[in-house]
């Protein structure tokens, strides 16, 4: 039977990528969305004109604990099996010291961390009758830290270390890695000008960007690396040497 993994966020860029690279190998995949249902779709339909029957879309809003809940029951019932799951949803903009609220409190640390370790809690189950993996898609920043981002800083710190804590609690039939991404896309909501983009590059020693493909290659190596858990894979080009 083919393996069902279920990717966060998977309707556009990275998580998009992921999904194909998955459905690529093989696998069947569930492709969450909160509000990209016409991109989600439009995934699902380009995937089951490859192979019938081998993609399904499931929407839900991660800011909502009930949401995240059924989010897991449907995606169990859609394949019958969870083998892996990709923590690829995130929400990310600036916080500056003085301009923040507990509105952006709840906003970044729910989507970037308690989403993401309910979804575990809620699937650990069939994930250990499967001998499956999670992969969480964290930041090289939390290392470097970036400015006016505290919040979103915070919750991918703690998305990194529930990484390696879970790794421990979930062994052995669980494998818990994390994804790093350095500079691969622009923000969703900003346009980098040449300036920004070129002393980006300046700090990148393979001087060059990363690619959405970069990453699901990588998601991918170690969805099949039967050896590797507690670790987290900084893809960025050096960046954070």
């Amino acid at each position: 039977m083919k393996k069902v993994i279920l990717i966060t966020g998977a309707a556009k860029r990275i998580g998009r990528e992921i999904a194909k690279e998955f459905f690529n190998s093989g696998a069947n995949v569930i492709i969450h969305f909160n509000r990209s249902e016409r991109d989600a779709v439009h995934l699902c339909d380009e995937l089951n004109a490859i192979r019938a029957n081998s993609a399904v879309s499931i929407q839900a809003n991660l800011d909502h604990l009930n949401e995240v809940e059924s989010l897991a029951k449907a995606a169990l019932a859609a394949f019958g099996r969870i083998d892996g799951l990709v923590n690829n949803a995130s929400t990310f903009y600036p916080t500056p010291m003085g301009d923040f609220t507990t509105q952006d409190w709840d906003a970044l640390m729910d989507s970037n961390l308690k989403a993401p370790l309910f979804l575990i809690q809620a699937l650990h189950h069939e994930l250990k009758k499967q001998s499956g993996f999670i992969i969480n898609v964290t930041d090289i920043n939390i290392n470097r830290s970036i400015s006016n981002h505290s919040i979103y800083l915070a919750a991918k710190s703690g998305l990194s270390s529930i990484t390696q804590s879970l790794a421990k609690d979930l062994a052995p039939e669980i494998r818990v890695n994390a994804i790093a991404p350095g500079a691969i896309l622009e923000p969703s909501n900003k346009t980098w000008t040449d300036e920004e983009k070129n002393n980006i590059l300046n700090a990148v020693p393979l001087k060059k960007m990363g690619t959405e493909s970069d990453i699901a290659k990588a998601t991918l190596f170690l969805a099949e690396s039967q050896y590797i858990t507690g670790q987290t894979l900084n893809i960025d080009g050096g960046k954070s040497l």
